[in-house]
């Protein structure tokens, strides 16, 4: 079965005869970066000096660029062969947000003081895989709330924003706008606008096994001792939308909003129980049926508006395997978190713990309880009351 399985990886937005030209954009990396090691003169960073509040003549941004490097301040940067690609800065505050409308009494919060991508990457993953990291952050802070003020010409930025629940609160009085995410007030009904919040309210989990190969360049972020990714920064360049595309004659279970846990299959010596393993969870955001015993259930067409510009494969590959699969199925899902090396739960003890499929039955068929599911979280050192809020 494994054999007709094959994954598609998310990727945002590139025509497909483009594909080897984007891989070799997107091959830089995020990183913790010093100030003090930080390119200010790329010509990246022009925009932000135009912005900067009080800076007619690009100095405002230069001076607090110059203080924070003098401070040993750090920043999310992404960087490739062109350049500075990304910059993120996040801080806490505890203190008033002055509004046209009023003013937001002080309370710990964290504030996401730059967040800039660059045009070259407009349409791609690198602003999801940002937004992501972001509020991975502010999820293991003890802050409830987290904002951002900007211009209305980002539209870009506001729309993915908005996509994961940032709410607009209002003005502030530079006449930037002010976006709030709450933990107090999470928005259950689409698994973007909660992220990286489990609705509590999920009816089941289940798993979705992958082979080694196809899951570590799936899920780049996913710790694995004794792999090459223990050793190299991890880069999150094709985002947290995730699509994989299996050949298996039955419908799975999953259903949107639903938790379900990735197991990397390990193919290497040894004894397998002990080295595959789940590495993530991601939350299901719909389950497409394309064909099933040669019978198509939908047009390939209709297919491609779902996958085709999310994947590395070109129309033409998509087309074949349409042509020639039997069965044909798409899971799109939302990567929501990762255990980290040390923390993967093996095969080994969800079978000793009765977590695991019987004899006769195949793994995707378990539908894990709420209960399970926490209690796995829970073996993979995740804070559960920090995931799923009641």
């Amino acid at each position: 079965m494994y054999s007709d399985i094959f994954m598609v990886i998310a990727m945002m937005s590139f025509m497909n005869k483009d594909i080897k030209k984007e891989r070799i954009r997107m091959a830089g990396k995020y990183s913790l970066t010093k100030f003090a090691d930080i390119d200010f003169d790329d010509p990246f960073f022009d925009s932000l000096k135009k912005d900067y509040p009080g800076s007619e003549n690009s100095t405002g941004f230069v001076e607090w660029a110059n203080q924070k490097a003098k401070e040993g301040a750090t920043a999310l940067t992404f960087d490739d062969e062109e350049g500075v690609g990304a910059f993120i800065r996040l801080k806490d505050e505890n203190e008033p947000i002055y509004m046209k409308e009023g003013i937001l009494e002080p309370a710990p919060c964290t504030k996401i003081s730059t967040l800039r991508i660059a045009e070259r990457f407009r349409g791609q993953r690198i602003g999801e895989g940002a937004i992501g990291l972001v509020l991975w952050k502010w999820r293991d802070s003890d802050n409830n709330e987290i904002y951002v003020t900007i211009y209305e010409k980002q539209n870009t930025l506001i729309q993915l924003l908005e996509k994961f629940g940032f709410i607009l609160l209002g003005y502030n009085l530079d006449g930037e706008c002010i976006y709030m995410k709450s933990r107090k007030n999470i928005d259950y009904s689409d698994p973007y606008k909660s992220f990286p919040f489990i609705n509590p309210n999920f009816e089941k989990g289940g798993y979705l096994l992958m082979k080694e190969q196809y899951h570590d360049t799936m899920f780049p972020y996913s710790e694995l001792k004794n792999t090459l990714q223990a050793a190299v920064a991890l880069n999150v360049t094709n985002g947290l939308s995730k699509i994989y595309v299996g050949a298996q004659y039955t419908k799975p279970h999953y259903k949107p909003g639903e938790p379900i846990f990735i197991y990397r299959i390990y193919d290497g010596p040894g004894q397998k129980r002990y080295k595959s393993c789940l590495t993530s969870i991601c939350i299901v955001t719909d389950v497409i049926m394309a064909k099933r015993n040669g019978n198509l259930l939908i047009s390939f067409d209709d297919l491609l508006k779902r996958i085709s510009n999310k994947s590395v494969f070109d129309t033409q590959e998509l087309r074949r395997r349409y042509a020639s699969d039997r069965n044909m199925f798409v899971i799109e899902m939302l990567y929501y978190g990762y255990f980290g090396a040390g923390n993967n739960v093996n095969m080994d003890w969800l079978d000793k713990n009765n977590l695991w499929s019987g004899p006769g039955s195949y793994p995707t068929e378990v539908k894990l309880t709420q209960a399970q599911v926490k209690r796995i979280l829970e073996e993979g050192k995740i804070d559960v009351q920090n995931i799923i809020i009641d």
